[in-house]
């Protein structure tokens, strides 16, 4: 990864650490919003709704638009595939990790053995 990338990936988890622009972000995502309406569903001022927008735009993860004299914002799907691209990374090796416990397990248990009824336990019951 690029001293680049890694800073824009830096700028989005931290961006994301804050649970008020996540919410944020779940407010723009089907559709552009102005500040005053997700301040509004939010609970939160406006001025504080702004900080956040600011934040996230300048985490690559949310884009403003005019509409008028309005600002919308909308989330910025780019800014998210990168945040998505690296936590994918993780999951190949646990995958397979996963794969192989269910696959050792099957094998210990023999053809059409039920979960559990190895150790006595009932199953599907209570």
């Amino acid at each position: 990864m690029s001293a680049e990338a890694a800073k824009d990936l830096d700028l989005a988890l931290r961006a994301l650490a804050d649970g008020n622009r996540r919410a944020i972000l779940r407010v723009i995502r089907s559709c552009p919003q102005a500040v005053g309406s997700i301040a509004e569903e939010l609970g939160l001022s406006q001025q504080t709704t702004s900080h956040h927008l600011r934040v996230l735009r300048r985490a690559g993860l949310a884009v403003e638009s005019r509409q008028g004299t309005r600002h919308l914002f909308a989330v910025r799907t780019d800014g998210l595939a990168a945040v998505r691209s690296y936590l994918d990374d993780f999951w190949p090796s646990r995958l397979a990790d996963l794969k192989a416990a269910v696959e050792s397990g099957a094998a210990e248990a023999g053809p059409g053995a039920r979960p559990g009824a190895a150790s006595g336990e009932v199953v599907g019951r209570g």
